[in-house]
């Protein structure tokens, strides 16, 4: 097996060059489209920064959605509705329906931890309101968005880290979950079916690859061969696990990035995988549907190949990559965007 391994190993290496120089210059050439992008993007009102404003595997919003009972959709159109009067961006609804689903099912509840009560489980204690108003669904509705509007930089937040910004959970990252139901719901209760206001998906307003990308995918080939091990040192290049490979490779082009794989998904501006351009990074988890769950990263290099620090064992290469394989996250991450 040593021996198949280090073959293998020899000839990735030998294949891969080709690949490396194609994706270096694809990359440096898109720089004058990421130029376009970036003054078009001064020009126009939207959250294109945001990415897609849905992040699970496809039809999965729509089958959620469909799960809902009468007096759920009863508060969702209630929570639209309210904020269309206010003359608030349909992000803002998404992140309520979010946040609704998460604490109560989007149900008015009489009940909950502690004294927490109504449909997003606000406590009285902490100064929400009365325990009536905070169980009368256009009170809680309306003091949600009176919280969320004062929060720094929400309209430039995935939705489910403004929710939690609003409920501030001890479980921040369990309100993505709904987020693919809640971009379907917008369009099909609010009749908005672009909450970011940029088009469908990123369009070309999310900025190409750069130059400093050909450079990090660059960086990441000239690792090819060298160990795998678990929780290496970011100090040195004789080893590397997946994170640190990918924090190495944008490091040396002057971007920084979390540690874990996990952070590294909240590093870049997110985009479908399915569209993923050299240099972008591509995540796999145990639950597609829950970001906590990511457990690899791996760095796109085009032509339908990744270049990664996979497991014990195994050197640093390059292998195909199939959009749709088991375990592969719907959004791809654009670090430095």
């Amino acid at each position: 097996m040593k021996s198949a391994l280090v073959v293998g190993g020899l000839v990735v290496v030998a294949t891969v060059a080709v690949a490396g120089v194609s994706a270096v210059t694809q990359v440096v050439s898109q720089d004058q489209a990421a130029d376009q992008a970036r003054a078009m993007s001064a020009n126009v009102t939207c959250n294109a920064s945001l990415g897609p404003v849905t992040s699970g595997p496809p039809g999965s919003g729509k089958n959620d959605a469909e799960k809902l009972k009468e007096d759920q959709r009863a508060n969702v159109a209630l929570i639209i509705q309210i904020g269309k009067e206010r003359q608030l961006p349909p992000l803002a609804w998404q992140i309520a329906i979010q946040a609704g689903m998460t604490e109560s099912g989007l149900r008015n509840l009489n009940h909950g931890d502690r004294d927490s009560l109504g449909m997003f489980q606000m406590r009285p204690s902490m100064g929400w309101g009365s325990p009536a108003q905070v169980v009368d669904p256009h009170y809680s509705i309306n003091k949600f968005y009176d919280v969320l509007i004062k929060v720094p930089n929400w309209e430039q937040q995935r939705p489910g880290e403004s929710a939690q910004d609003v409920e501030r959970s001890a479980f921040p990252d369990r309100y993505h979950k709904w987020e693919p139901m809640a971009a379907h719901l917008i369009g099909n209760v609010g009749l908005v079916p672009d909450p970011t206001g940029c088009g469908q998906g990123t369009g070309l307003l999310l900025a190409a690859p750069t130059e400093g990308a050909g450079k990090a995918i660059e960086w990441a080939m000239g690792q090819l061969g060298k160990p795998y091990q678990w929780g290496a040192l970011t100090t040195h290049q004789n080893s590397f696990d997946c994170s640190s490979l990918m924090l190495q490779a944008y490091r040396s082009v002057g971007i920084a990035l979390p540690r874990v794989s996990r952070q590294q998904y909240r590093a870049g501006a997110m985009l479908p995988v399915d569209q993923a351009q050299p240099g972008d990074l591509l995540f796999w988890a145990y639950d597609r549907s829950n970001p906590a769950t990511i457990h690899h990263v791996a760095m796109y290099i085009g032509d339908g190949k990744i270049v990664e620090a996979q497991q014990t064992g195994v050197p640093v290469h390059v292998r195909p990559v199939r959009f749709n394989e088991r375990g592969l996250m719907a959004q791809a991450v654009r670090p430095g965007v």
